[in-house]
């Protein structure tokens, strides 16, 4: 009687921290990090024990410049070496910006969480892609009251974009795109004429992260190499504990929302 095959579920290796060169604007060659790994595969039972060495082998191979093309064709000796009939594939990365400061235009480096996953399959042709990125920026809090002197004041709010791109989008331009439409974005460095430049702004100028949210929903729409998209922009007030969440996904329907001065 033949042995019955069966199939393993996410059989693979987490977190495995190794260097390698991410996609980036600045830097055709890419940007230096260290990213960590995390693959699974679902395998037939009868695999061998050796899988583990060909998940390290591969990595090794694919090493120089992780990006939306590359990550594509990588995924794909994953599946053809491991004998698999789906792969994933995760690179989680921390990636830096370097950014001027308002007033003084001081040179500072900011640091945001990227990640990079695939998904393969042997039934589909095409992998799937998606890349999210953690975007830092000061909204209104909810609770200001913008008829009295100085009742405007501002939260951390941390946006995080995810995209299934069909060509490179960059991480540079996603920050700079989410800069734009938030109060202020967030630096690592700023002198007192910064600090004050900022205040001034959190206390004058109003930017909700329902439209902040709105207004970054709307430009990833029009960008037509993006295939789908989704924002979530939680909110970080001084005066609780927890934190407010508002979210978007690109749908089937047109994604224009007519929104209301409604404050999260």
């Amino acid at each position: 009687m033949a042995k019955e095959k069966r199939f393993l579920v996410d059989v693979g290796m987490r977190d495995l921290p190794f260097p390698m060169r991410v996609a980036s604007k600045i830097y055709p060659d890419g940007q230096f990090t260290i990213a960590n790994i995390s693959v699974s595969a679902r395998i037939i039972q009868e695999f061998e024990a050796r899988w583990i060495d060909k998940f390290i082998q591969i990595i090794h191979q694919h090493r120089d410049r992780i990006g939306t093309k590359t990550l594509r064709d990588n995924i794909m000796d994953y599946l053809k070496e491991l004998e698999a009939k789906a792969v994933k594939i995760d690179f989680e990365y921390p990636f830096f910006i370097e950014k001027l400061t308002p007033v003084s235009k001081e040179k500072c480096l900011v640091k945001y969480l990227c990640t990079f996953s695939a998904k393969a399959s042997y039934v589909i042709d095409k992998p799937k892609i998606i890349f999210k990125m953690e975007i830092p920026v000061i909204t209104t809090y909810p609770g200001s009251a913008s008829e009295k002197p100085g009742g405007l004041f501002g939260q951390l709010s941390i946006v995080v974009i995810e995209i299934e791109p069909q060509k490179e989008i960059y991480p540079e331009d996603l920050v700079e795109m989410v800069d734009k439409h938030a109060l202020a974005p967030i630096y690592s460095f700023l002198t007192e004429e910064d600090q004050a430049f900022i205040i001034q702004k959190v206390h004058s100028e109003k930017k909700s992260s329902v439209v902040l949210t709105d207004e970054i929903k709307d430009e990833l729409f029009l960008n037509r190499d993006i295939v789908w998209y989704s924002v979530r922009c939680s909110n970080y007030g001084m005066l609780h504990s927890y934190s407010t969440v508002i979210r978007t996904e690109k749908g089937m329907w047109f994604p224009s929302t007519a929104y209301e001065e409604e404050e999260i």
